[in-house]
């Protein structure tokens, strides 16, 4: 069991949870649970809380590169969220978004999928009802109902680009 968690953790990112996933999910692959009498079942906690020891499985770090990775995909702080949840990483591990990131993220988004002032004519869409999709669309990538206006209703793309800017010397300064 340890050559086949410690080959996952070589070939994937994973957390504390996900490696216990995995091997108990090995483990039934293989027909453990109807095992011989006799035979002892392997320490899974333990064999995952000495990978956690040698820092082979490091939540707080998976959590950063994970939510980095997100970001930049142009993903809100809710569905980071969700996502570090689903991977198993406990509150403490995760890092504050700073409000800057969170701009930040906004703007990708917003030009990726060409929403507002990113669109064919550089201005946001006359038509109420597609703006409001647009606005819809950036709550379900987890931003706040306010980003989302801003952005999707922004007079052009550099006033979009100075809103997302706008905390970044700010936070430097902190």
């Amino acid at each position: 069991m340890e050559e086949l968690a410690l080959a996952y953790v070589a070939r994937f990112a994973t957390t504390a949870k996900g490696l216990q996933k995995y091997c108990r999910r090995k483990l039934r692959e293989r027909g453990w649970e109807d095992a011989e009498e006799g035979a002892a079942a392997p320490d899974i906690d333990a064999l995952v809380e000495r990978f956690v020891r040698n820092g082979y499985v490091n939540d707080a770090e998976f959590a950063r590169a994970k939510s980095g990775s997100l970001l930049r995909r142009g993903y809100g702080e809710r569905r980071v969220g969700q996502a570090l949840t689903a991977a198993g990483v406990a509150e403490e591990d995760r890092a504050h978004i700073a409000e800057g990131e969170a701009r930040h993220a906004a703007l990708r988004l917003a030009e990726k999928r060409r929403f507002g002032p990113f669109g064919a004519d550089g201005a946001p869409p006359d038509d109420r009802a597609l703006r409001e999709k647009q606005v819809a669309a950036m709550l379900r990538a987890g931003h706040r109902m306010d980003a989302a206006r801003e952005l999707v209703h922004a007079p052009d793309a550099d006033a979009a680009r100075e809103w997302a800017t706008a905390l970044d010397d700010k936070e430097d300064d902190a």
